[in-house]
């Protein structure tokens, strides 16, 4: 058998790569090396910009050329750092090498010794992880999930006054309308979004152990917390000032736990919409030249709702490691969080693409209301609840004698079906008020929804 020629393992990379290229543009090593470029080059540019070291501030024209190393960072850059970390095996000191050989291009060997200057390299590390992640979540993670949530919030409106069976345990419930269920949905993730957005990117820039000792070594007279601090807010990011060698990472485990809960809760709208599919309240609208079954031509697959629970169970548990991982280090470090790092990007990936496809899924079902009136015209035992409540206010109201009216009514529906006919006769027959009795009369399955219907205009 012949081998191959070379393949992409993943099939983020593969099969779906149109669907999560805008987060490579930032999780992906070339993402994180411009990122990396551009600490490099803005922390010469705040040093020079202080004057320190008998420097000057640099020429707004040799700002924009130096600037322009990572704002047009492409292909070159990619293969010159593969090669020079070939040699060195160091991914940030290849980004060093880079930025000197670049200032001697343009003329700037006078401030070439500032580059990483006094930085280890999890100060550059901390700082474009914060960056990539920061614009992936904010650029395109977000938005996407924002999308979902609209187009939740969009058929929660649509179906606010679809009435439908509840199931609870699988059994016949109280009724419900779809819009609520679905406003149910975007209501949770709304929540999540928020903190999500809310949340905060951290990073470090104080040297070898996190006490900026080679710092005041070479300039004891600077206060030198409070330029790193002003350069790392200067960058949109927050500054971790007590940290080891590396960022605690504590900002990326509260993000990627709340960016699995909302995966989490994601997964539980693509179970129950499958279900709904399946029980037949929604139908699939068939997609031109698409195949359901390689043998059974009638068959439309919920492959979107299958495919996004896949996915998030595949980041969820990616998030979770990162999580579990990034949490600790050993003494002032160890080197597990490198590799673990390098897979946000996967986990995010995963994510991505369920929510594309929930997002796809979505647009492709229609609700079937002749099979939710059906099947609450099959269930009218579900009125036993309301039946049994009014006469427990009839009987606090002193208009009715019954003595346990739970008991009455379970031995009336309990395991039994039980049509409208078997029901207002046996409404009739109560020991309740007339106006108790007229307001179960006029009462069906598919009016028995409460304020379902309003309850969506909590989504506004």
């Amino acid at each position: 058998m012949s081998s191959l020629p070379p393949q992409p393992l993943s099939p983020l990379d593969g099969r779906y790569q149109s669907v999560v290229t805008g987060l490579a543009d930032y999780l992906s090593e070339a993402g994180l090396n411009r990122a990396r470029v551009e600490v490099e080059v803005e922390w010469l540019v705040a040093l020079t910009d202080r004057s320190l070291f008998g420097t000057a501030p640099l020429a707004d024209d040799d700002k924009a050329r130096l600037r322009a190393l990572y704002l047009e960072f492409g292909q070159a850059e990619i293969d010159w750092l593969a090669d020079k970390e070939a040699v060195t095996r160091h991914d940030v000191k290849a980004v060093e090498y880079l930025v000197r050989d670049r200032l001697s291009t343009l003329g700037l060997d006078s401030i070439a010794e500032l580059t990483h200057f006094a930085c280890t390299s999890e100060d550059i590390n901390s700082t474009a992880y914060a960056l990539t992640v920061q614009r992936a979540v904010q650029r395109v993670w977000l938005p996407k999930l924002h999308a979902v949530i609209e187009a939740l919030a969009q058929l929660a409106v649509e179906h606010r006054d679809a009435a439908m069976l509840s199931r609870t345990h699988g059994q016949p419930a109280t009724p419900s309308t779809m819009g609520k269920e679905i406003a149910v949905f975007a209501w949770r993730l709304k929540r999540v979004a928020a903190q999500i957005e809310g949340g905060e990117y951290l990073a470090k820039f104080s040297g070898a152990t996190g006490t900026w000792s080679a710092h005041l070594a070479a300039e004891p007279d600077v206060d030198w917390p409070e330029l790193s601090r002003s350069f790392i807010e200067s960058l949109g990011l927050g500054f971790n000032v007590l940290t080891t060698q590396i960022e605690s990472h504590d900002w990326q485990v509260e993000l990627y736990d709340r960016v699995r809960h909302a995966g989490g809760i994601l997964h539980n709208l693509a179970t129950d919409i499958w279900t709904y599919i399946s029980v037949g309240f929604f139908t699939q609208i068939p997609v031109a030249g698409a195949t359901g079954s390689s043998t059974m031509p009638h068959k439309i697959n919920p492959i979107r709702f299958e495919n996004a629970e896949a996915n998030f169970e595949i980041s969820g548990g990616l998030l979770a490691t990162l999580s579990q991982t990034l949490v600790t280090s050993r003494m002032q470090r160890d080197l597990t969080d490198s590799t673990t790092q390098r897979n946000i990007g996967v986990a995010f990936g995963h994510s991505l693409l369920a929510l594309d496809n929930l997002a796809r899924g979505l647009r492709e079902i229609s609700l079937a209301e002749t099979v939710l009136l059906a099947d609450l015209d099959a269930n009218w035992e579900v009125l036993a609840e309301a039946i049994q409540t009014v006469v427990r206010a009839e009987i606090a109201a002193g208009r009715s004698q019954i003595t346990d009216p739970y008991a009455l009514l379970k031995e009336l529906t309990r395991g039994r079906r039980v049509g409208a006919v078997e029901l207002a006769e046996f409404v009739r027959g109560l020991d309740i008020g007339d106006a108790a009795k007229e307001r179960l009369l006029v009462l069906t399955p598919a009016t028995y929804a409460g304020l379902a219907s309003q309850l969506v205009d909590e989504l506004s």
